[in-house]
């Protein structure tokens, strides 16, 4: 997000990658880095890292720890099935939306000023989130959250890549890389926890201290930075709203099929609204004098197709989580935290997962390692669309969750690989952002795709309702898992890479 992109093509030679370790979002500025640079360069405090990690821990776990909330959240809230899934797809889809628009606002204006206002906005709508007294004060609140992570995100990474260097910088890239990895673990036993113990506001609540004390300190840590005169144009407005409008178009038609079914005109207008929006954004980029996404990037078939991969696996992750959460909560009376512990094991099997791909990497080409993934994500889904309300945990959800994890796993890897492969140092920033893009854009449609199935069978608020549409959804995810198996073997680069590290970034 740091680099603004030129028009000079990207290059397409996907035949290696030479360093695979710095592979994906935290390619940001790559460009900045020189050899000299690499080896020495001054020391800095750690204060300033230590404030962007405990920002982009917040922006992480707000997008797991509402799910293990959510069964309580419809109960007080008295939310249908569709409002539940926007409880978490608001969030996810302002955030995902506005990642680039955010990233070309912190490059252009002060990332110290981007990075303290998306704070501030963050910890005012996480308070509004903990006082919502219905469906759409959330829902608008968890929206808010979303955009200030868009602007936080990219502002917090571009100030530890221009303050540190050398082994300071790799230091915080991995501890950055390690927020996001564990994510899904923590948020899933935080909001377990707190929901339990103290109500399932003090989610949103325990940002605020957080939020409050990191705003001081930034104020006096991070320093300040001399920017040039910028217009309008440059920040391309109307290629951020239509990409985001066209989202919340597609979101909203989804979530309308449980209330007015899926050939309702309410839907179908919803559908045509998200795809004019979307070909107004293509047609909007090809003519921009500063597009978020230049035109000559849907021409790199190795981003593109490891973006398109990235987008599904991370809607079917995140897809499972919301809809394992809600059938081991309504249907098997866990309580939240005991939902959350249960998710455990599925965040192992990921991590498991990587490391298998990483391995598998040094023998089998990039879409071999992503397509077996797949496979295993879409044989789990079966499985797990097997429970029933007579299920127990051990052997009728976590089998098919631990499936679906290992392969999960075994796809981050060598799709951030071959994704990146080929790309100059000066456009890394862009490329990089367009598959973080993918991957919160995924994250959102996700939710609302096997949501919307599943609530096809009578709505997830009702415990006979998640009996019903729980197979229903999982089938849906088995379903795409196979179509992306097909896409990621004949789309993805055939060729090995060097070294078998990737970005591991999941919710």
């Amino acid at each position: 997000m740091h680099t603004t992109p030129t028009d000079e093509p990207l290059a397409t030679d996907t035949e290696t990658v030479a360093d695979a370790d710095t592979v994906g979002y935290t390619e940001t500025v790559a460009d900045t880095e020189t050899a000299a640079d690499t080896q020495h360069g001054p020391r800095r405090s750690w204060a300033v890292l230590a404030l962007a990690l405990a920002a982009q821990v917040l922006v992480v776990l707000d997008i797991s720890v509402v799910n293990t909330a959510l069964p309580s959240i419809g109960r007080d809230l008295h939310l249908d099935g569709s409002q539940m899934q926007w409880v978490v797809t608001a969030y996810l889809m302002m955030s995902g939306g506005g990642l680039l628009f955010g990233g070309r606002i912190a490059d252009l204006l002060s990332r110290k000023w981007v990075f303290l206002t998306g704070l501030t906005v963050f910890t005012t709508a996480s308070m509004v989130s903990g006082f919502a007294g219905s469906a759409g004060e959330l829902i608008a609140a968890r929206a808010g959250q979303g955009l200030s992570a868009a602007l936080m995100t990219p502002a917090a990474l571009s100030i530890i890549m221009t303050t540190y260097s050398g082994a300071q910088r790799r230091l915080g890239l991995t501890l950055w890389g390690a927020v996001g990895s564990l994510g899904v673990a923590a948020g899933v036993l935080l909001g377990g926890a707190l929901t339990t113990w103290a109500g399932w506001q003090t989610i949103f609540f325990i940002n605020a201290p957080i939020g409050a004390v990191a705003l001081v300190a930034g104020l006096k840590v991070i320093p300040a930075a001399a920017t040039a005169r910028v217009t309008l144009e440059q920040f391309d407005v109307a290629g951020a709203a239509t990409v985001i409008g066209s989202l919340a178009a597609l979101i909203y038609g989804l979530g309308a099929t449980e209330q007015h079914g899926w050939l309702s005109a309410h839907v179908l207008v919803a559908f045509a609204a998200s795809g004019a929006l979307a070909t107004a954004f293509r047609f909007r980029e090809s003519r921009a004098a500063s597009p978020l996404i230049p035109p000559h990037t849907w021409k790199v078939t190795s981003l593109v197709s490891g973006t398109t991969v990235m987008l599904g696996v991370t809607g079917i992750l995140v897809g499972t989580v919301f809809l394992s959460s809600i059938f081991v909560q309504t249907v098997m009376g866990y309580s939240a935290i005991r939902a959350g512990v249960a998710f455990v094991p599925f965040a192992l099997a990921i991590t498991v997962g990587t490391v298998v791909a990483r391995h598998a990497l040094a023998h089998g080409t990039p879409r071999a390692v992503a397509a077996i993934g797949l496979l295993l994500v879409a044989g789990g889904a079966v499985l797990l669309a097997q429970a029933s309300a007579g299920s127990s945990f051990a052997t009728g959800v976590l089998p098919g969750l631990a499936i679906i994890g290992l392969g999960v796993g075994m796809v981050f890897a060598p799709v951030s690989v071959t994704a990146m492969a080929g790309i100059p140092p000066q456009h890394a920033g862009m490329a990089s952002g367009f598959l973080m893009t993918g991957h919160e854009v995924g994250a959102a449609v996700g939710v609302a795709v096997l949501s919307a199935v599943a609530n096809s069978a009578g709505g997830l608020a009702s415990a006979a309702g998640v009996v019903d549409g729980f197979p229903r959804g999982f089938l849906a995810a088995a379903g795409i898992a196979a179509v992306l198996a097909v896409v990621a073997y004949l789309r993805m680069p055939a060729a090995r890479v060097e070294g078998g590290a990737g970005m591991h970034m999941h919710h």
